[in-house]
């Protein structure tokens, strides 16, 4: 980075209006020592949308997602969620990074749902559910309570609140996250192949409870390898290789009609 270990380069455009776009990543670089992950991604995602990404393992898929909640800081470019700068602060043709309770404060808006679970094993799915509203937000534990079981019921484990995530199946303890990450009503919601590590059989009581995420008009950026998800649900369709964006479109005109050639290797190996 230059100038300083807080700062990263500056792109010179103004900030945009956030009129209508969730997401905007303007350039987008990230490295990790020499390798660079991250080449320059410019996406924007509307607000409402729900963007798939595939690609192949290593592509940079993962890293963007964490980049635009601030898990991973970017080395260069820009990334707007809601209209406001992820993670920085611009001051004299600089960005400098926010300390970390602005950055948490940010994270509030953005719900992410990893393939691991990352329940806490010591606590029931309702206690899950409720510990981040509580202790993030201060919401009074009543109030609190009555959502979480709404949310519970939401992704159909209204019958599970008190049983602890060892007892329940993968697909349950992944609804259970699903659940957590909506507790704090995020604005936007990221996926990061949430039933690769699933059981074949669990893969679709996951994959519904999404459906109706995307229906309810959730705006959501999904990282997956599943591509009936991708066709059915999705409204755009991104194509990820080497840390770039090879290809977007259309779910449909993706998948029926690939234009690059190394988006029409990697489909033919996956559909």
């Amino acid at each position: 980075m230059s100038g300083g270990e807080d700062e990263v380069t500056l792109a010179k455009e103004p900030a945009p209006e956030s009129g209508g776009l969730m997401v905007k990543a303007e350039q987008v670089h990230k490295s990790f020592g020499r390798l660079e992950v991250l080449k320059g991604i410019d996406l924007q995602v509307r607000t409402g949308e729900v963007m798939c990404v595939v690609g192949p393992s290593g592509s940079g898929k993962s890293t963007f997602l964490r980049c635009i909640n601030h898990l991973e800081k970017i080395n260069a470019g820009r990334l707007w969620v809601n209209g406001h700068l992820v993670g920085y602060r611009q001051q004299g043709g600089k960005l400098y990074e926010l300390r970390d309770r602005e950055v948490s404060a940010q994270r509030r808006e953005i719900g992410m749902v990893f393939q691991r679970f990352n329940l806490f094993p010591h606590k029931t799915a309702l206690e899950n559910v409720m510990g981040a509203p509580i202790w993030v937000k201060r919401q009074p534990k009543d109030q609190v309570r009555q959502r979480a079981l709404a949310l519970l019921e939401r992704v159909g484990l209204s019958d599970k609140a008190q049983v602890y995530p060892s007892q329940l199946s993968g697909g349950q303890q992944q609804r259970v996250a699903i659940a957590r990450a909506l507790a704090m009503e995020p604005a936007l919601m990221l996926f990061d192949e949430p039933t690769s590590a699933l059981d074949p059989e669990l893969v679709g009581e996951v994959l519904d409870v999404m459906k109706q995420l995307a229906l309810d008009g959730m705006t959501m950026i999904v990282v997956t390898h599943e591509m009936g998800f991708a066709r059915e649900v999705g409204d755009s369709l991104v194509f990820m290789d080497d840390g770039a964006v090879v290809e977007q479109g259309t779910p449909r005109e993706v998948l029926a009609n690939p234009q690059h050639a190394r988006t029409q290797d990697f489909l033919s190996k996956v559909l």
